[in-house]
């Protein structure tokens, strides 16, 4: 019996874990919108990951690092988004 109530304590505390989650991404979605550049940024970002990850050549050697600082830059403009949906979300 107490295996039982630890899954079905586990899958309530994972059930409620996605649903933060859910509602922080939307949150940042809403963010992306008021803050099109950023939004903008991040995808051409990505597309350059991906062009970089995909290409036969290693661009004189700066390929690794390209694709080291474009990653870093994507987090760090995600957080920026996250961070503002918190600031807002906690003055409403």
């Amino acid at each position: 019996m107490s295996n039982r109530r630890e899954v079905l304590g586990m899958l309530a505390v994972g059930g409620a874990l996605a649903s933060v989650a859910a509602m922080a991404e939307e949150r940042i979605r809403d963010e992306a919108r008021e803050h099109p550049r950023i939004a903008r940024a991040i995808h051409e970002l990505e597309d350059a990951i991906h062009y970089l990850e995909a290409a036969p050549h290693d661009f004189g050697g700066f390929k690794a690092q390209a694709l080291t600082d474009s990653r870093a830059a994507v987090v760090s403009l995600k957080r920026a988004l996250a961070y503002r949906a918190e600031k807002d979300e906690r003055r409403r």
